[in-house]
This record gives structure tokens, sequence and C-alpha cells, in this order.
């Protein structure tokens, strides 16, 4: 059964249908909620509302980005609202103090060969969660700042310079784990 065909379906509220594009995206996308909750069950909550509420607005897609990405964003924003919910509030810097940091086109999110992909998640999950989201959104989920600053409620000033600190932060705790210091 064609994708386009389960979909419409599932607007007609097919059961059948419905478990079938969940049983597709469910793992992929308890792995974007996993980045973002740290709790394995929160993570699960989230997925099973984002489907919920995916099934409910299903009339609203339009087919303009696959499924899956439309079932992404609202996977991200279900994970931020679950951590505003919980009091984990997005701190937003003080618009007049900050400074606004933009990396060249040429710029490299370059490591040591030495650092392996769980060293760079270890290192992303220990920045303050002010950086770790906007990297997170900005680095791993690809969105850039004006998607960034709708989704965590912030300026675009606010999400270049958040990315452009997290970014120095994370190279530091990367270098610091290269030269044998950090972990």
């Amino acid at each position: 059964m064609f994708q386009v065909d389960i979909i419409e379906q599932c607007k007609q509220n097919n059961r059948k249908a419905q478990m079938q594009l969940y049983n597709q995206y469910c793992d992929g996308m308890y792995i974007v909620a996993k980045r973002f909750l740290k709790d394995a069950a929160d993570a699960e909550d989230v997925v099973q509302e984002a489907f919920i509420k995916a099934f409910t607005k299903l009339h609203q897609y339009k087919a303009e980005v696959t499924f899956g990405a439309w079932l992404k964003r609202i996977v991200v924003n279900k994970s931020i609202d679950f951590l505003k919910s919980k009091k984990q509030e997005l701190v937003e810097l003080d618009e007049v103090h900050l400074k606004v940091i933009d990396t060249p086109k040429d710029d490299k999110w370059l490591v040591a060969d030495t650092i392996t992909i769980n060293d760079v998640k270890k290192a992303i999950n220990a920045l303050p969660s002010k950086y770790q989201y906007v990297v997170m959104l900005y680095l791993i989920e690809g969105y850039d700042h004006q998607e960034i600053s709708k989704i965590l409620s912030i300026s675009e000033v606010a999400s270049r310079t958040q990315l452009s600190r997290g970014k120095a932060k994370l190279q530091e705790i990367l270098t610091l784990k290269n030269n044998g210091t950090r972990y």
C-alpha cells in the first residue's frame, strides 16, 4: 500500500491504516523524542501524544513535506512542550546584552578524529539547556534559526547567539575530552 493511500485511509479513521502508519514511524519518532527527553517513559508518552495530535490534525497535512518530516515537527514541539511543563523552562537570554555572532559559511563543526559520535552526544547532553536545545535542533534535527526561534519561542538573534555559544562550549568540552581530562 502506498504512503498516500495509507494517509487517505487514516483521514477516514481507518484503524488498520492508522496502526500501519504508527508502526512505520513510531521507532524513529521515539529516537527524536529521546534526544530531548532523557527518560524513556516520558519519550514514549510524548510520541503517543504526537501520534494522537497527528491523527486528529491529519486533515491539515497537505503533503508539502513528507509525512515523516511533518510528524517529526509535531514530536519536537511536543517534546519541548513537555520540558516546559516540567518547569525545565528554556531560559531566553536578555536581548539587550546579546552580541550577535554569525558564524561564517566556511566555518565547520570539526572535531578530532578520535572523538566518537557518543562523545559528541555526551558533550551535547553536558551543555546548559539554553544552549543544548538550540544545538540539538540546529545540528542534529537540521532546523534553521527561523524555525528554531518559532519552536523555542525565542528571537532569531537569540537562536544564533545561543548556537554560537553552545558550539564554543561544545568544542571546549570535546577538546578537554580529547586531551584526556574529561569523562
